[in-house]
Formats: C-alpha cells, sequence, structure tokens
C-alpha cells in the first residue's frame, strides 16, 4: 500500500516568490508543490499539499489527518513560534512528523529561535532553502522503511 504524507505550510507561504526573495528565494508554492510531488511520486508516495494562514484551517487539516494520512510534513512558518494549539494537535494524532523551514531559523531573530511545535516532530530541517521539502521526503521514507 503506497504511503501517504500531508504536507502543511503556513501563514505567509503562499507569497513565496514575492516576498524577501533574499531570504526564500524566487520559487514560487506552486513550484514547491510541483517539485515534492516528482519527487514523492519517484519514491512511490503519494502527497497532499496544503497551504493555509489561518491557525485553525491548520489545526483542523491536522485533526483529519489521522485516519487519512501516514506522517506529516509540516512548514508552520510564523506559528512555529506562536502556537500551542498546532503542537496539541500534532501530539494527539500520533503521526509521524517532520518540521521545516525554508530559512535556518536559530540564525534569525530572537523571537524566532523557539519553536513550540519542534516537541512533536521526529526532526528538524532547516536552512536549506525549498530543498528541505525534498529532503524531508527523503526523511519520512526513511521513517517507514524502520516501521516495517
Amino acid at each position: 500500500m503506497t504511503k501517504k504524507i500531508l504536507i502543511i505550510n503556513g501563514p505567509n507561504l503562499n507569497l513565496l516568490g514575492e516576498r524577501e526573495q533574499n531570504k526564500y528565494g524566487k520559487i514560487t508554492l506552486d513550484e514547491v508543490k510541483k517539485n515534492c510531488e516528482d519527487h514523492a511520486k519517484s519514491l512511490e508516495l503519494k502527497i497532499q499539499f496544503e497551504q493555509s494562514n489561518i491557525e485553525g484551517e491548520i489545526v483542523t487539516m491536522i485533526q483529519k489527518a489521522k485516519n487519512t494520512y501516514d506522517g506529516i510534513i509540516i512548514n508552520a512558518a510564523g506559528y512555529t513560534h506562536t502556537s500551542v494549539a498546532i503542537l496539541d494537535a500534532l501530539l494527539a494524532i500520533k503521526l509521524p512528523t517532520i518540521e521545516i523551514h525554508i530559512t535556518n531559523i536559530y540564525n534569525r531573530e530572537e523571537f524566532r529561535k523557539k519553536s513550540l511545535i519542534s516537541k512533536a516532530a521526529e526532526g528538524i530541517i532547516c536552512g536549506f532553502g525549498v530543498k528541505g521539502y525534498t529532503m524531508a521526503i527523503d526523511s519520512m521514507k526513511e521513517i517507514f522503511n524502520k516501521q516495517k
């Protein structure tokens, strides 16, 4: 059976390619999605790629993932540093989770150095630009292989 991964993107990631290109690059979220779909297919995985600027919508996505997906990759963006609700949802569903960030959050403003959601993550990938998404898919595949 093909394993399925939910990839969740938080606030302002819909503006990739437009905002702060010196930090986030010129690639758009649609291009990231296409790269992820192609990469997942090459690994015989399926992905669902979502984005929301609304915290409650992200929590609902996570809750609904419980009986539909085998793992979650999440770039909670600004909610990484503020959302106990997203942390609680990730802890509640008990799916393997990988936290990703395009930039190195530990090399930025002080408030960005604290991730509230890391407690629910198997691991964190940050600072590798949008390549972090495919790195996270590779890492999730390794997690699935260990579960066999």
